[in-house]
């Protein structure tokens, strides 16, 4: 028995990694704005795998503020919770609560449901770069990363990838200091984020979503990091408005 159950699953892993060497998108990070984009591509059809460092996609989401587990979103995003099936209370004629454990998860499970592959404890390490575009990702072991090991990792190709690291911006840095790439902010370099202000961080977050080198996207508070926008804290209107229009930029590249 014992030999069973680890073939069945290594051979169910391997044969999932196997499959997903060659992607239409890489995301690298599974915070709300990530997880709404790639459940919106592969509805659509599209190869998507998510990449997420921690043991559970989901990011600061879960935790709601300080660990008070509810979450608040704005009307105009009720349309996303809508849409991943996720309830929500009505606190005011603008905003609304939402329990941040259901939320979280319906996230992941409608993302997985639509066809999203996601591997956790993966983590990004370097991206790769043909003919001046951003054409996948380098990938380890969150483990391996973390203990600074010096083992090699593998390459996952992409059509395009979306950086949805929130707050280290992570993907945008690797292809910054190693190929001097040039972002379309005032001086061409990373401008970092601003301190918190929900309203303007709210939407500069979704106006911050862009492609900022060919093949290489940016949603989320990694958007607000590269382009200088404010800290939001606990409502997630913005984040789940950037992944919705991350998709749509993506899917509007590949049309």
């Amino acid at each position: 028995m014992e030999s069973i159950i680890s073939k069945a699953i290594i051979n169910s892993y391997f044969k999932k990694l196997n499959e997903c060497l060659n992607l239409d998108v890489a995301i690298v990070g599974g915070g709300p704005s990530g997880l709404v984009c790639a459940s919106l591509l592969a509805k659509s059809g599209m190869k998507v795998a998510l990449f997420e460092a921690n043991l559970a996609p989901g990011g600061s989401m879960w935790g709601g503020a300080m660990m008070f587990n509810e979450i608040v979103i704005p009307k105009k995003a009720l349309f996303i919770l809508d849409d991943f099936k996720i309830s929500y209370q009505k606190y005011s004629n603008d905003y609304y609560t939402a329990d941040s454990i259901e939320a979280t998860s319906a996230l992941i499970y409608q993302a997985k449901k639509h066809g999203v592959v996601i591997f956790n404890c993966v983590s990004c390490e370097d991206v790769i770069l043909l003919n001046n575009k951003i054409s996948g990702i380098v990938v380890n072991y969150s483990p391996i990363v973390k203990l600074n090991m010096l083992v090699d990792p593998i390459a996952i190709s992409a059509q395009a990838v979306l950086d949805a690291t929130g707050h280290p911006f992570e993907i945008i840095k690797i292809a910054t200091q190693k190929n001097n790439i040039y972002l379309p902010t005032q001086d061409g370099k990373i401008q970092g984020e601003k301190s918190l202000s929900m309203e303007l961080g709210e939407q500069e977050t979704v106006e911050n979503t862009s492609c900022v080198f060919p093949g290489l996207y940016v949603s989320g508070m990694a958007a607000n990091g590269v382009y200088g926008g404010f800290r939001i804290g606990p409502i997630f209107g913005g984040m789940l408005l950037s992944g919705f229009k991350a998709a749509e930029l993506i899917k509007g590249e590949f049309a």
